[in-house]
């Protein structure tokens, strides 16, 4: 499965975005959220009312207002399947396995290949250039694979840790939330950073302008604190895990800078991995203090 940066490197019939310097078009928030869902996921979301052609190239400057809302849809399957495995008492690790593989074929494992990608790229090349040129080869590298087989460990443990000390409702809560804010940082990086590549199927999408990067990074908080309430997650927990967001987010765009000059989608999707990693661990921890 490819990345931002290539899956949608040739579409067939692909409708072209508008002329550099038009105003984006805004589909409205269903429609948004369908464009959403299809491009980030596998599920199979048919045309709906207004829309001239499902399968047409989506215009990123201004969709991903919608990603939240899209997450959500996203999440669902793995956070059902968290609830059903837990609740016939599979036990934490089993069924935080099941959940995160049912995530993975929901996406089409779209973040763990960005994830692969960069790693490969990023350690295996010496210069901007080269690990331009890795990251773009389609064939898994040793630092991929070990990059991709510790972030799969740590997330199921994590969330492991979560079901055995909260239960099953809540990590499915919690399953739900770091699929919302997890995909809000790469957001903020393809908005925030040049490209490192002049040209690519990212460009061909357009990049997010900050404006929507922001208004779905509030409607992400709007709706992770709520499920929080609702799934009564330690909001302490979430505090921690936002903390350690900002943090992995800075790292990430510093070296960015360094390593290649900019972004690429397949960094966007790493930073989603990593960021999923340490919003379940801040769960985990506020958790085991026991604090509200």
């Amino acid at each position: 499965m490819k990345t931002i940066e290539d899956r949608d490197a040739a579409p067939p019939q692909a409708a072209p975005l508008p002329p550099v310097g038009a105003a984006p078009v805004w589909p409205g928030w269903i429609v948004a959220t369908a464009i959403c869902v299809r491009f980030y996921s596998r599920l199979p979301i048919p045309a709906l009312p207004g829309e001239a052609d499902p399968h047409a190239a989506p215009d990123f400057r201004t969709v991903p207002r919608a990603l939240p809302f899209a997450a959500l849809v996203i999440a669902l399957p793995g956070a059902l399947v968290l609830v059903a495995a837990g609740g016939a008492g599979f036990g934490g690790l089993l069924s935080a396995t099941l959940a995160v593989a049912t995530l993975a074929v929901t996406t089409g494992a779209l973040h763990e290949d960005g994830l692969a990608d960069s790693a490969d790229g990023l350690f295996g090349g010496r210069t901007p250039e080269r690990r331009l040129e890795i990251m773009k080869d389609s064939r898994l590298g040793s630092y991929g694979a070990l990059a991709m087989a510790l972030a799969l460990l740590l997330r199921v443990f994590a969330l492991a840790l979560i079901l055995d000390r909260a239960g099953p409702l809540p990590a499915a809560g919690a399953f739900v939330v770091v699929a919302v804010l997890s995909r809000l940082s790469g957001l903020h990086l393809l908005a925030g950073m040049a490209p490192a590549r002049a040209a690519g199927a990212s460009a061909a999408v357009g990049r997010p302008s900050l404006r929507t990067a922001w208004l779905a990074s509030g409607i992400g908080l709007l709706l992770a604190g709520g499920l929080a309430l609702t799934f009564r997650l330690p909001l302490a927990g979430l505090g921690l895990g936002l903390m350690l967001l900002a943090l992995n987010a800075l790292l990430v765009r510093r070296q960015c800078r360094r390593l290649i000059g900019g972004q690429t989608g397949d960094i966007a999707g790493a930073t989603q991995q990593l960021d999923e990693i340490v919003l379940y661990l801040g769960f985990a921890l506020m958790l085991g203090a026991g604090l509200p």
